[in-house]
């Protein structure tokens, strides 16, 4: 029998930019599972409403940091979508650390979502991928890798290491499965800003706005079709990584 429906997990899809991929896909042709943990509730409330238009989304729990949750939810998401073509690695973590006060459990948990976990999906979801048909992973990293800073400390390496196995993944991968990542730049407020701050930083970019919502799935789609492109990262950031007028510039005389 013909599917007649492309098949996508996305993790972390319950909110934020997760959401907006998952509602981009739907709308495209895709059946998506929608991968969450903490927010399984609002991962339900979207494949119900979803479905309710009549798109194919499903909610699916798993802790991505737990290596045998992670080990199996390519394979619970083929079980209620089919066999996957694209996987959009987005689940993140986002909490403040230093290396002056190194706390080894925040360090334990970013690598395990952002580093580990998209190993293991990315294993399997090569592993359920026919020998000669293509397939596509995204992995949403952060455009600040490119320019990293000792903030977030934890959180900046394991992006960083997130953008090395992009590359590495798409060597190991090729040719059948390509492997791209997106680098957001600000795009919602954070749990930490106030409205007036997350102004000031868009503010602050060259373009003078940030991306919406709806480039994140606009980007994927243009990767899932254009399959000459991997071991690359989009960076969806305002021209925030072209960022030059640094203080030290800024005080020079002409």
């Amino acid at each position: 029998m013909t599917r007649t429906l492309k098949a996508a997990l996305v993790t972390g899809g319950a909110k934020r930019i997760g959401k907006a991929i998952v509602e981009d896909l739907v709308a495209h042709g895709f059946a998506v599972a929608i991968h969450a943990n903490g927010s399984i509730a609002e991962a339900d409330a979207l494949a119900k409403s979803l479905t309710a238009k009549g798109a194919k989304a499903v909610a699916l729990k798993a802790d991505l940091t737990d290596s045998a949750a992670a080990s199996r939810i390519i394979a619970e998401a083929t079980a209620l979508v089919g066999p996957l073509d694209l996987l959009v690695n987005n689940a993140s973590i986002f909490k403040k650390d230093s290396l002056e006060e190194f706390d080894e459990d925040v360090w334990e948990r970013h690598f395990a979502l952002h580093v580990k976990a998209p190993s293991l999906l990315a294993r399997d979801f090569a592993r359920q991928r026919p020998d000669d048909v293509s397939g596509l992973i995204v992995n949403i990293i952060d455009q600040r890798v490119w320019s990293p800073n000792p903030r977030f400390y934890s959180y900046m390496l394991s992006k960083s290491a997130l953008w090395t196995a992009t590359k590495t993944m798409a060597q190991a991968l090729a040719p059948h499965i390509r492997v791209n990542g997106i680098g957001p730049g600000p795009t919602l407020p954070n749990e930490r800003q106030k409205q007036s701050e997350f102004q000031a930083q868009v503010d602050a970019l060259i373009l003078k706005r940030g991306p919406a919502l709806d480039e994140f799935g606009r980007a994927i789609r243009f990767l899932f079709d254009t399959p000459s492109v991997t071991g690359q990262m989009i960076a969806l950031d305002g021209g925030q990584h072209l960022a030059w007028e640094t203080p030290d510039i800024r005080e020079i005389v002409e």
